[in-house]
């Protein structure tokens, strides 16, 4: 039987030939495929992985250009596998390749469709993992069984990055996994509701030898949003929710801005609004541009053009909330607040859909 063996990477020139090395030692009853989607990385891995598949025809190589992600890298490995069984694993060296064995051997003798690999489960160590990360992964746990169906509250690691898989009976749902979504494991037990028969096996989860990790904020608002996809039964598209978020930041920064201007400067209402428009704009784009739209992320000179577009495209909204705003304001009730947040409401569909399209030409 074979079993093909997906390793993402990114950066990971100095990780991933021992790794590789080790995956080809262990003592395992199938034959290998190995999977390595690269996200166009500029450290020479896409070299090393070139030069080792000319020699050993068991090492695939997806270099991917245009698209980036670790969970869309592990659905695009995963599709393309050839095998039965499929294991995906870390490229960093902080699983132990022989992890793989263990969640294939449980995964065949008891006849389950998933194993995982969990750094919180009995028998799992964690010296790869600092107090500060161990203490958000098991917030975002929590967070995590709160939200998925009930036949899934026995897992202690829905972040794993590790596991096993029988891909006839988990290829329709790998499928459908959003590949913006937060975390592969994740995403893939939302999506199938309680279909999939799963368990974990305890990992132990060693120091990166080399590299630095590539948790930052994006992490963290990707599990933010994966979570507030699955309360809403996954009906609001993700992006539609991040921007929804941003703008809810962005209607901070103008409330914020106009009691600034009319409190300090002694601006009349009318002319701090249009002012704090602005500025909220200008920090829904920015933050957008970081988080809600970061594959297609705008940068150098195109980032400053984005701008110009970005508030082109909001212009007529704007005019639209300056307007309401000022109407409510003078005609209706001299509420600042509530003012403001009448034009803002008025104007959020068409932002979101038109600089989607116009902006990062995504549709």
């Amino acid at each position: 039987m074979l079993l093909s063996i997906i390793l993402p990477t990114y950066n990971e020139s100095k990780n991933i030939l021992p790794l590789i090395s080790d995956i080809f030692k262990l003592d395992i009853n199938y034959e290998l495929e190995l999977i390595i989607v690269d996200d166009n990385s500029t450290d020479g891995t896409p070299d090393l992985i070139k030069q080792l598949a000319l020699k050993d025809k068991r090492v695939r190589l997806i270099r991917r250009i245009g698209r980036s992600g670790l969970a869309s890298a592990i659905k695009e490995g995963l599709i393309g596998a050839t095998g039965e069984l499929a294991a995906v694993i870390d490229s960093d060296g902080q699983h132990e390749a022989n992890a793989i064995v263990t969640a294939v051997k449980k995964l065949k003798n008891e006849n389950l469709d998933l194993v995982s690999g969990s750094r919180f489960i009995g028998g799992a160590e964690i010296a790869g993992l600092s107090n500060r990360r161990a203490g958000g992964s098991s917030i975002a746990n929590k967070f995590a069984r709160f939200s998925l169906p009930e036949k899934y509250r026995h897992l202690t690691d829905y972040m794993s990055g590790c596991f096993a898989i029988k891909l006839n009976s988990c290829l329709p749902f790998i499928y459908k996994v959003d590949v913006n979504g937060f975390k592969f494991l994740y995403e893939l037990l939302a999506i199938s509701k309680g279909s999939i028969c799963i368990d974990e096996i305890p990992l132990k989860f060693q120091p990166r030898t080399y590299g630095k990790s590539k948790l930052d904020i994006a992490i963290f608002w990707d599990f933010l949003i994966s979570l507030l996809h699955t309360f809403s039964l996954r009906l609001l598209p993700r992006r539609a929710i991040s921007f929804a978020l941003v703008g809810a930041s962005g209607v901070i920064v103008q409330l914020i801005t106009t009691g600034s201007l009319m409190s300090m400067l002694q601006l009349t209402f009318e002319k701090a609004l249009p002012i704090s428009v602005i500025t909220a704009a200008t920090s829904n784009y920015l933050i957008n541009n970081a988080l809600t739209f970061r594959s297609q992320r705008l940068k150098n000179w195109s980032l400053a053009k984005g701008l110009m577009k970005f508030l082109l495209v909001a212009s007529l909204p704007v005019i639209a909330n300056v307007g309401l705003a000022t109407t409510f304001y003078n005609l209706i009730a001299s509420n600042a607040f509530i003012a403001q947040m009448s034009g803002i409401l008025v104007v959020f569909v068409w932002n979101y859909a038109a600089s989607s399209r116009f902006v990062w030409n995504t549709p």
